[in-house]
């Protein structure tokens, strides 16, 4: 048997773990630098925001979650474009600092979750480790951005992906987007609980934050993926170890 004092002394404990972090979303300029990674995303793939999935067919990007809006589905920052443009690569040793600057124009159809100390790791009172505050998380490889899209030098370093990139972001219209043309690259997926304005001007097109309102988006469809919380997953795991660790000791 368990001793009920062991038991009554989780509780404050568990309350307190039980209550999830708190931080502003992040108001970002529609002007500024950032940080930019990459990461898989499956072609036809519908992401967080609900995007159609032929969106894939064309430069799509994660955005971090505190710029992003909602930590969970859509946030105000779905369907937004972005032109992204390279600047330097500092994790590299030495640094590296490309003789051109690429740029591409993206279109927001992810999150990337808030971490503790990762490249998304920026709220509103505390940047990543690169002193930036949002990070962008390109979808690549990718049929729609060119293999050779990122500039390296491997004769110098050894490696051609660098992984991180210091970048400048310009919030722009979508009509820039490589996919405008195509009507079933833009907007929602039908018949899912999406929001992704095919060109979001920050008014009534715009998305709601999902995990604060958790209300019913617009239609911006054009023809659910959820997850339990940070703290959820903690409360779980602490509960099972202190009950195995009193078991075993009792």
């Amino acid at each position: 048997m368990i001793p009920l004092l062991y038991i009554l002394r989780l509780f404050p404990v568990l309350s307190l773990l039980s209550k999830p972090l708190v931080y502003a979303w992040i108001n970002y300029p529609p002007e500024g630098t950032a940080t930019l990674t990459h990461y898989d995303l499956p072609k036809d793939y519908i992401a967080a925001c609900g995007c159609t999935g032929k969106s894939t067919h064309y430069p799509t990007a994660a955005l971090s979650q505190m710029a992003f809006g909602s930590r969970n589905n859509y946030g105000p920052s779905c369907g937004r474009c972005f032109r992204l443009t390279l600047l330097n690569s500092y994790t590299a040793t030495p640094p590296f600092f490309p003789n051109t600057n690429p740029s591409v124009v993206v279109k927001v159809t992810d999150l990337c979750p808030l971490s503790e100390n990762g490249w998304c790791s920026g709220t509103e009172n505390k940047t990543n480790p690169s002193g930036r505050y949002l990070n962008f998380d390109l979808a690549y490889p990718s049929s729609a951005i060119t293999d050779n899209f990122f500039p390296s030098n491997e004769k110098l370093y050894g490696y051609k992906d660098f992984g991180v990139w210091n970048i400048t972001y310009a919030s722009i219209s979508c009509e820039q987007w490589k996919g405008w043309g195509d009507e079933a690259a833009k907007g929602s997926a039908p018949n899912i609980n999406g929001c992704c304005p095919a060109n979001p001007t920050g008014s009534r097109d715009t998305c709601p934050s999902y995990s604060d309102a958790n209300g019913t988006p617009p239609n911006t469809t054009t023809s659910d993926a959820r997850s339990l919380s940070v703290s959820t997953l903690i409360v779980i795991s602490f509960f099972t170890f202190m009950f195995s660790t009193l078991f075993l000791c009792s």
